[in-house]
Order: structure tokens, then sequence, then C-alpha cells
């Protein structure tokens, strides 16, 4: 009788998964300040909370900031600063959070005059912070930190480096307290940047980004079995005559690879997708998602727990703004472009994050050079 109860529960909620609806909510400005804001981050933690980190440069120099949602994205906290540090370059924070609810930024920053990157942990839910501590520790310049917490509640960060052109990576076992030495994760000859990273639900690491190795700005990919100690020889997945650029990866629950990246074959860029049923061994064809008679880019793609894609980018068809598509069977197909933002200045940099409830949350930079750019929000809520 249990397990009959059982099934039935499961297609229960697999027409749920098929038949549920949604509706985006109305957009929600979440910062006021005199300065620019910008690149935004997007996380949910196990409870539901929403949280963000962007940069600001209101005190005369950027920053990283903080605030969060308890209640589905309705209300946000203010705004705490994180960082007080007037060096140059800080940018591009990243946020995750661990089965506890414990929440891990990273940045890149020039405090001890070389660019690092950082780290800070709260462990009440975002009230208190540890300090920064620089974490990648190489020779060469370090940019565009990526942080994921694996299946062990590891957390691994990858960044690109100019020690040797290379992405390199770094673990912590004990939740941001310490630190393995910085490790070299690919051996390309050309020059590698954006690098992102996406772990599988049996604990793989995975990381893409661009490289310029045959003289063409292509898609890579390697993995990691064994909690990122080894590496998977690089595998190149893009073979176009134009650039292929800024990648991003979700895993979904089936461990499925899926991918997202801009490319200007057409003669304009567009947005593009892959997909990879084996960990990465093999990827069938290229679908192309954009067709558009201007700039698409920037792409961001995010899985639910029923297996959704959800792709936000940002189009300047009519003018810079965000749009937003989905496919509910795994790639196969994809729903129509869905524009989501209608302003007079440009909205750009979308970040998008699933909470627990399979609620979509996307957020961006809206503003232009006569108007300093300010964090905007909206959520997607699932109906039944």
């Amino acid at each position: 009788m249990r397990l009959k109860r059982l099934t039935m529960l499961a297609i229960g909620l697999a027409i749920l998964a098929q038949t549920a609806q949604a509706d985006w909510m109305p957009t929600k400005r979440l910062t006021w300040t005199s300065g620019w804001s910008e690149y935004p981050a997007v996380a949910t933690d196990p409870s539901g909370i929403i949280h963000l980190v962007w940069l600001d440069d209101t005190p005369g120099n950027y920053e990283i900031y903080y605030k969060k949602s308890a209640n589905g994205g309705d209300t946000w906290t203010g705004a705490k600063r994180l960082t007080w540090n007037p060096a140059v370059p800080k940018s591009q924070p990243k946020i995750a959070a661990d089965s506890s609810g414990h929440l891990h930024v990273v940045w890149h920053d020039s405090a001890l005059g070389n660019a690092e990157i950082y780290y800070r942990r709260s462990t009440d839910g975002g009230a208190s912070w540890t300090a920064g501590l620089a974490i990648s520790g190489t020779s060469g310049e370090s940019y565009l930190g990526n942080i994921v917490v694996d299946s062990s509640d590891n957390l691994v960060v990858a960044w690109r480096d100019d020690t040797a052109h290379g992405i390199y990576c770094t673990k912590s076992t004990n939740g941001g307290v310490s630190w393995l030495p910085s490790q070299r994760i690919t051996w390309l000859s050309g020059w590698s940047n954006f690098p992102c990273l996406a772990t599988g639900p049996s604990g793989s690491l995975h990381v893409v980004w661009r490289n310029d190795t045959s003289g063409n700005q292509e898609i890579y990919h390697t993995k990691s079995t064994d909690g990122g100690a080894s590496w998977t020889v690089a595998k190149r997945i893009t073979w176009t005559s134009g650039s292929s650029d800024r990648p991003s990866l979700a895993v979904d629950p089936s461990g499925n690879l899926q991918l997202v990246w801009q490319d200007d074959t057409p003669g304009n860029v567009e947005i593009y997708y892959r997909k990879s049923a084996d960990g990465g061994a093999t990827w069938p064809t290229v679908r192309r998602l954009t067709w558009t008679p201007s700039w698409t880019d920037r792409p961001s793609i995010a899985a639910d727990s029923w297996g959704n894609l959800h792709v936000v980018w940002e189009d300047q068809t009519d003018g810079w703004e965000i749009y937003y598509k989905k496919s509910n069977d795994g790639g196969a197909s994809w729903t129509p472009n869905k524009r989501i933002t209608w302003g007079n200045r440009d909205c750009v940099w979308p970040g998008v994050a699933v909470d627990n409830y399979n609620y979509v949350h996307v957020v961006w930079t809206y503003g232009c050079p006569a108007y300093p750019g300010e964090i905007y929000y909206r959520y997607y809520e699932v109906v039944y």
C-alpha cells in the first residue's frame, strides 16, 4: 500500500510539473544609491531565502554589497556593505549557499597590489560576515571568480589567472575556514577567460570557458570526478566561424550538462545551446535559441528541480532589455522569446536563480550614462 501511495504521489508531481503555469510578478527596484550599482548575482538557500550581491561605486570606489529577501522576493532587507577598500579593480561578485544556509561570496580585488580572488562567508543568514580572505595566491592577476557548493558541502572556486593565461581553482572542505593551494586546471596555449563552474548530483565538477587557441574564440569544457584533485583534458565543444563567448552552465537533476553561450557567427551576436547527457563526453547538435536583428548577449541559465531550463539574456532589439525563454523537455524545444523588462534606460547584466519551490528569480542592472545604474528584480511565480 505504501509503495502504491508513493507511486501515485510521483505520478501526481509529474502531472503538476507538466501542467504548471507561471506568471511574472511586477518589477521591483532593489537599490537607491547615488553611484552605479551593477554586476548583480543571485542565489537561493535551502529555506528559499533569496540572496543578492552586487558592485556599487557610491563610496567613490567600487565596493561589494549584499541584501536578501525571506519572503520570496516581496520585500528585501537594507543593503549591507561587505568591503571597505579603495583598491581597484574590484568586480563581479558571485554568491552561493550551502545545505546549512551558510553564504559564500567571492570577487576579485587588488588590495594586495595584485588582483586576487577574495572570499567572505556568513553563517547567520547574512547578519555578519568573516573578514575578506585572499584565496587565489598566484603570481599573476586573478579575475572572474566563480563559486559552487558540491553535494558534500565542499566549496570550489574557479577563476581566470594571468599566471599562465589559464583557468585555476581552489577548494575548501571546511566551509571556507581554510583553502587548498591553487591549482591550474587548463593547459591550452591560448588565452582562457570567463570560466563558469557547476556541480552535478554525484558531486562531479564541471568548468566551461572561452579560449582562443584555435585562432578563434571557442568554448571548452573540463571536469573532475574526484572532488577537484584531477581534471580531464580540455574538450572543445564549439566549432564556429565566429566568436563563441561568455558561456553559462547548469547541471539538471538528472546530471545533464546544460550550456548556453553567445556567438556572432550569424553576423550579429545570438544565443546558442548545447546539452551533454554523458558528463561532457559528447555534445549533440548545436541549437540556436535567438534570431534577432540586433545584439543578444550575456546569457545565464538555471535548471529547476523538475529539470526545466530557464535562460535570460540582454537584447538590443528594442534598446537593451532582458529576455527570457524556457524548455520543459530538457532542451529539445523552447518557448518563444519573452521580453520581461520595459525601460527607457539600458537593462543589462542579467542573473537568474531557481529556488526550492521552482520560482525563477531574475536580477539585472538598469541605467545609462546619464543615470547611474540600479539593481532591479522580477520573479516568475508558479501557479496551478
